[in-house]
């Protein structure tokens, strides 16, 4: 059984970014770079299915250039077998990703299609979604648990107000909630054989896809700052300020 698992780079999550000064985009430069903390789930999870025997190999696989190696590294050092890098620009919208993961899907033929639920930069949470439709393959979204058994994945995803368990048939997407699992600490003897292990790099045109998209990014801005709360001296006050300052009926 082969488990194929989707990474993004992004910018560190303890990291807080801020709009460049022409509002054009966000401003990462000389940024610290990591992987996506839920594509890194999406790794841990695949990697604990390969030692528990229910997968042979684990490929995994990410969008971009030559400095995005160092997240497939870090899959590679969490115990993937091999990395695919798929030399091109990583901004793409979500189905340009989605179109380029289901060209890897058609070319890997893996069982499973493991991805986080949404990346913390775009926080779009439609990838997995896009790729499950244009692969025609169930999908598990949001994932707490998942289940292997005799073909089919039993895949237990948050919902609002509580859990709800489906039952896919293989091949399958399944998007990684951060409920899933506690992704390993990464040793230096695991970072060191990382850069031992097979990372393929293969161009756009290679794939054959077209990544253009009906999406411009027109400005990025930073939201309006709250203004300051004020004490009241009376629930009397309150009720004057709301009805007056703050517009409400009561």
């Amino acid at each position: 059984m082969k488990v194929v698992v989707s990474i993004k780079r992004v910018v560190d999550h303890n990291i807080r970014v801020r709009p460049k000064a022409d509002g054009s985009d966000v401003d990462t430069a000389n940024l610290k770079m990591s992987i996506n903390p839920f594509d890194e789930h999406a790794v841990e999870e695949a990697v604990r299915l390969k030692e528990a025997g229910v997968v042979s190999e684990v490929v995994a696989v990410t969008i971009g250039h030559a400095q995005h190696q160092d997240v497939l590294r870090h899959a590679l050092a969490m115990g993937a077998d091999r990395a695919i890098l798929i030399d091109g620009d990583a901004d793409l919208s979500s189905r340009a990703t989605a179109k380029v993961l289901l060209a890897i899907a058609q070319r890997e033929q893996p069982d499973l299609f493991l991805l986080g639920k949404q990346a913390i930069d775009a926080d779009a949470a439609e990838t997995g979604q896009m790729l499950a439709a244009l692969w025609n393959v169930g999908q598990g979204t949001f994932a707490s648990r998942i289940v292997i058994n005799g073909g089919k994945a039993l895949v237990t995803r948050e919902v609002d107000g509580g859990q709800e368990t489906v039952e896919l048939a293989l091949p399958a997407v399944v998007t990684a909630d951060l409920r899933l699992n506690e992704p390993r600490y990464l040793k230096l003897p695991n970072l060191m054989q990382a850069k031992k292990k097979p990372l393929e790099t293969l161009s756009l045109a290679e794939l054959g896809v077209d990544t253009s998209s009906h999406l411009q990014l027109v400005k990025v801005e930073e939201p309006p700052a709250r203004a300051p709360g004020i004490k009241v001296a009376s629930v009397q006050e309150l009720v004057e300020k709301l009805r007056h300052d703050a517009r409400i009926s009561l």
